[in-house]
């Protein structure tokens, strides 16, 4: 009898493994590649594909949201040398990425305003040839919904609103065109 027990046992624990196993895996496949993500017409989630890690040029905040603005190493050595102050252009291959969030209070601290959830990505790439019709700049936007954690091309109902190519943010930009097109000044360390 212990013998028949025991298999009975092995059989329910794989069993059981499998169907744990099975469940997980759905899980993952469920969850969203932000890098197949494109903008129609426009900029790929990948072509920014590490940004998470890249160097922080400045914060910013308004009064909706929170943001970092981080740079690839092109950019961030094109700012280091002078950029855009001096007078000359970003390369062809800098990229920045501007990350927003609500605010928040910290819990432990509450007179200091935290990083709560994500609202959206912004990117930004130099490619001269590509974008000669938007000062040498492409430019997306991937709104974030925090409840499934996933992430959209932006659309012209954003604030603010978004066309569904490379030149979204071209129109907002142009005021600081005797800059490169570029807001953001490299914050000194």
């Amino acid at each position: 009898m212990p013998e028949k027990s025991s298999r009975g046992l092995r059989v329910g624990r794989a069993a059981a493994f499998g169907l744990g196993f099975a469940v997980l895996g759905s899980v993952a496949f469920a969850q969203q590649d932000k890098f197949t993500l494109k903008v129609p017409g426009g900029l790929a989630f990948a072509e920014f594909k590490g940004y998470e890690s890249w160097q922080v040029v400045a914060t910013s905040q308004n009064d909706r949201l929170v943001a970092v603005i981080l740079a690839n190493p092109e950019m961030i050595s094109a700012y280091q040398a002078g950029v855009p102050g001096n007078g000359k252009p970003f390369p062809d291959g800098a990229k920045m990425a501007k990350v927003h969030w609500t605010p928040q209070k910290q819990q432990y601290f509450p007179d200091t305003t935290v990083p709560g959830a994500q609202h959206d990505v912004d990117f930004m790439v130099k490619d001269s040839k590509r974008f000669a019709d938007s000062g040498g700049w492409g430019y997306a936007v991937f709104e974030h919904d925090a409840a499934s954690n996933t992430f959209t091309p932006g659309t012209t109902a954003d604030t603010p609103p978004q066309e569904n190519d490379a030149k979204c943010g071209f129109a907002c930009h142009t005021i600081v065109e005797a800059r490169d097109f570029v807001f953001t000044e490299y914050a000194k360390r």
